[in-house]
């Protein structure tokens, strides 16, 4: 039998394995319908990878996003002859869940009892506090083919929050990376996407009950 190359995974794998590797090699080309289906697929698996590292599920759903947006970037690199699909793709969340606590255990845990309501780096949301089963931000702009309706639920977001979103997902930068290239506090950025995503959604959702209103 041929020894596996870095696109054909071996014969012996499971359809399933073989069906994810197609996936990762289909996105690693940039097919974001792939790309989506992965998501769709490996999604559950690896939130439960990191949750059960990193027990807060704010956190867990932060960090979820930024292995996604990882394995978007990272994809091409996949090497069907050292390993699996799934344990690749659980290596990447276990290894974004540790560094979370790494980071977590460096920073000083400081709280103001004097931050103001609407202050971006001490803001708590319901999103941070209640875990949503419906499709998420990021499972949303995976599948928005709609090119129209993108471009009018991002018009509605405020200027910082379109550029963090963009940088983000579509040029696949890391919310440290985006806090970089925008010049502004890690926490400010994280607050701008996590604002932008959460309107992102109820737009999209919007969108899509419309569409599926019209075909009936």
């Amino acid at each position: 039998m041929n020894s596996p190359t870095r696109e054909t995974p071996p014969a012996d794998w499971p359809e399933r394995s073989r069906d994810l590797a197609r996936l990762l090699a289909r996105a690693g080309l940039g097919d974001r319908a792939a790309f989506a289906t992965l998501y769709e697929r490996t999604s559950a698996h690896l939130f439960a990878v990191v949750l059960r590292i990193n027990r807060d599920r704010a956190q867990a759903e932060d960090i979820l996003q930024e292995v996604y947006v990882n394995v978007w970037r990272s994809a091409q690199g996949f090497d069907a002859a050292q390993s699996q699909p799934l344990t690749w793709l659980t290596s990447i969340a276990r290894n974004r869940a540790i560094d979370s606590l790494r980071r977590a255990q460096t920073q000083p845990q400081l709280q103001s009892v004097h931050a103001s309501a609407d202050d971006d780096e001490t803001e708590t949301t319901m999103y941070d506090q209640v875990a949503d089963d419906t499709a998420g931000p990021l499972e949303l702009l995976s599948r928005a083919t709609d090119a129209r309706a993108l471009a009018q639920c991002m018009g509605g977001l405020s200027a910082p929050q379109r550029q963090s979103v963009a940088l983000a997902f579509f040029d696949g930068l890391s919310h440290a990376e985006v806090a970089e290239q925008m010049r502004q506090p890690l926490g400010t950025v994280k607050s701008w996407v996590r604002r932008a995503l959460l309107s992102l959604k109820g737009c999209l959702e919007a969108a899509v009950q419309r569409d599926a209103a019209r075909g009936a």
